[in-house]
């Protein structure tokens, strides 16, 4: 798709206090709503200047230089807008909030190269072709549902970003999980690829990335419990694999139903159970439910512009209601 450019030119004088730093590490004090990585870049394009002259990464700065920074935003990837319909739930010049159905991939990749949430996304918005991934900043698992915050602009797609890595944007899900849990939790176990399967995740405390998952029980049912779950980090798959690893896997996972199997030749997944006892309604729904029951239920960040405190609910998606509707007439009186 062929677009006009973006044009954006800055300028901002260097303070005292930056005296003896590069000109990356000044450049990204003096224009904090760009990464470092992507200013860099502009230095090395020419596109960031000092006191009129093109800049050096690696030079060291006096105080007192005028930076102007003059850059065309450019479409980021080769991706398609496809025309699909979205549910969204708020939309600003900054930012939009979507609620994701199963189903529909985030992102393209292998498999996946279109009919993405991101092909959905450039179709309806155009400027998001000149933002990283389009403005996604975090990502929900294929069959999950719910909320996911997209930035329409590079201020926004910078202060989203760093909201993440301060763990500062609240996010909170619903799951029904296999057997009975305990009323509240914590998971506090690194979470990396596995050393086998490698399309998948594990606990791997030899390596992995620090990840922590909370939960806390909404009701319990003959076989099952429905959770309220937490994340303070964000890692692929994180609330699947913690909740496998501590024994209590995600009804209808068709990856780490099973718990986690150790060893080098470790693996998860396993035939979805249906615990005895339960009705036979419960029992088919549960055997044909064909995803993970999880769903996104809440977000809450700042305005990435007016530093508003901002939040959202999406009420669990119709499978997800129909099957708690179900499980719990199935244990009304346990």
């Amino acid at each position: 798709m062929q677009q006009d450019q973006l044009y954006t030119r800055l300028k901002q004088q260097v303070p005292d206090r930056l005296r003896g730093c590069r000109l990356d590490q000044a450049a990204a004090s003096v224009f904090p709503d760009y990464s470092r990585a992507r200013l860099q870049k502009w230095i090395r394009d020419g596109r960031l200047n000092v006191d009129d002259r093109p800049g050096n990464v690696r030079e060291k700065l006096l105080g007192g230089e005028w930076l102007t920074l003059e850059v065309s935003l450019t479409p980021e990837g080769e991706w398609q807008a496809q025309q699909m319909d979205l549910d969204i739930v708020y939309e600003d010049s900054a930012i939009l909030v979507v609620n994701k159905p199963a189903g529909l991939v985030v992102h393209p990749g292998a498999g996946n190269p279109d009919r993405t949430l991101l092909n959905g996304l450039l179709y309806h918005c155009q400027q998001l072709e000149s933002v990283p991934r389009a403005g996604i900043v975090h990502r929900l698992d294929k069959d999950t549902t719910g909320l996911l915050v997209v930035a329409k602009t590079l201020v926004s797609h910078h202060s989203l970003v760093d909201q993440l890595k301060a763990r500062s944007v609240s996010r909170e899900y619903h799951a029904l999980v296999q057997g009975a849990t305990n009323q509240s939790g914590t998971v506090d176990e690194p979470i990396g690829r596995h050393p086998v399967a490698r399309t998948r995740m594990a606990v791997t405390r030899g390596g992995g990335k620090p990840a922590v998952t909370h939960y806390r029980r909404i009701a319990r049912y003959r076989g099952y419990t429905y959770l309220q779950v937490m994340l303070e980090t964000g890692r692929t798959h994180q609330i699947r694999v913690h909740m496998a690893h501590i024994g209590h896997p995600l009804l209808g996972d068709p990856l780490y139903t099973g718990g986690y199997k150790g060893g080098h030749k470790g693996r998860y997944g396993g035939r979805q159970r249906v615990p005895g006892g339960v009705g036979a309604e419960v029992s088919s729904m549960v055997q044909s439910f064909g995803r993970q029951a999880l769903h996104a239920a809440y977000l809450a960040l700042r305005h990435p512009e007016s530093g508003e405190a901002m939040s959202w609910r999406a009420p669990n998606p119709e499978d997800m209601k129909q099957l708690i509707s179900l499980l719990d007439a199935d244990s009304a009186g346990v």
